[in-house]
């Protein structure tokens, strides 16, 4: 998979950071706090590029992956009364050790985008991954996700082993949604979610990953 990505830079105090995004929009995305759990509304490109990202997040343990999606439009269909709050999103491996309370002042910071196009390895890409689900359970399992809310931003900490394992919840939504939906047409909801059973949210809310096709002008 290739991915159209800009690299910037910034410096805080001693520390360079990089910050990797999309190199376009991706507009059919949306992340909604509801408080005690979160939703995503994507459809088929949107998927493919949030998993693709999950995939570089593990790859790139120096870098913050932002996907600035807060201002998209929602979806055509009706959405819940308390969808009101949307999100950005950041990605970052627990190693960097990034304070999310300094993230309005990175982004300011932010020089101009170089473009780059990055080629992701086909096997991190399929949704077979092997996970042990057994050892996920353990008491001394450290691949757990870590999220902070700061300025209007959703922040996904963890290990390149879990964001590995993980973005195929986000690639099956990609392959299977479109192909779903029109032939249920009582039920048309494909959907995941990262859940608190799955062994691999340590300080995080669940999200509920949902494929839309049809979606506001």
């Amino acid at each position: 998979m290739r991915l159209p990505i800009t690299i910037r830079h910034a410096r805080l105090g001693s520390r360079d950071f990089k910050v990797i995004r999309p190199a376009g929009p991706v507009p059919h995305a949306v992340l909604v706090d509801h408080d005690r759990h979160l939703d995503a509304y994507l459809d088929e490109d949107a998927a493919r590029w949030i998993g693709g990202l999950w995939v570089l997040a593990a790859t790139s343990p120096r870098a913050l992956i932002h996907l600035p999606i807060r201002g998209n439009k929602p979806p055509s269909r009706t959405l819940p009364e308390d969808a009101t709050r949307r999100l950005d999103l950041v990605l970052l491996h627990h190693s960097l050790q990034f304070a999310p309370a300094r993230w309005k002042e990175l982004r300011h910071r932010l020089g101009a985008g170089l473009p780059r196009t990055v080629t992701l390895p086909g096997p991190e890409l399929e949704s077979d991954v092997e996970v042990d689900h057994e050892a996920r359970h353990h008491r001394e399992n450290r691949d757990l996700f870590h999220q902070h809310l700061h300025a209007e931003t959703l922040f996904m900490t963890g290990s390149a082993k879990v964001f590995r394992e993980t973005a195929r919840h986000f690639l099956d939504v990609a392959r299977n949604g479109p192909g779903y939906v029109p032939v249920h047409p009582n039920h048309p909801y494909f959907c995941t979610e990262l859940h608190s059973n799955d062994g691999i949210l340590g300080d995080a809310r669940e999200i509920h990953i949902e494929y839309c096709d049809e979606w506001g002008s």
